[in-house]
């Protein structure tokens, strides 16, 4: 997740850099990312496949740690492709909001500050 997370991160900040607006570089981010994300966490998870069908005594032990891996790895996928984005988006918007108070609160002239002093 880690992983797909810093792919789909980058590719944001380098459509930003570029001039996209939030939404758009969001979108363009995860359009351009969702392939390259989906064939690793595909490729993982059919590598540990052969390991979950074992039916050997001695896979019986590994067989449970081998299907949390694989279906961990899957639904990391899914939650990376959709809420990584969401929480760009998130960020973006909160850091407008305290931009556009901390100028609302500053463009006040007469009135004093309500922040306490340090």
């Amino acid at each position: 997740m880690v992983n797909d997370s810093i792919v789909l991160v980058d590719a944001y900040n380098t459509f930003r850099a570029e001039g996209m607006s939030v939404a758009e570089a969001a979108r363009a981010a995860g359009t351009r990312r969702f392939r390259p994300v989906l064939l690793t966490s595909l490729t993982t998870f059919l590598g540990l496949a052969p390991m979950i069908a074992e039916t050997s005594v001695q896979a019986r032990f590994l067989i449970p740690m081998a299907i949390s891996l694989a279906f961990g790895i899957l639904f990391t996928t899914v939650f990376a492709l959709t809420a990584v984005p969401a929480m760009i988006l998130m960020v973006e918007d909160g850091q407008a909001l305290a931009a556009r108070l901390g100028r609302r609160l500053g463009a006040r002239p007469g009135v004093p500050d309500p922040r306490p002093a340090r």
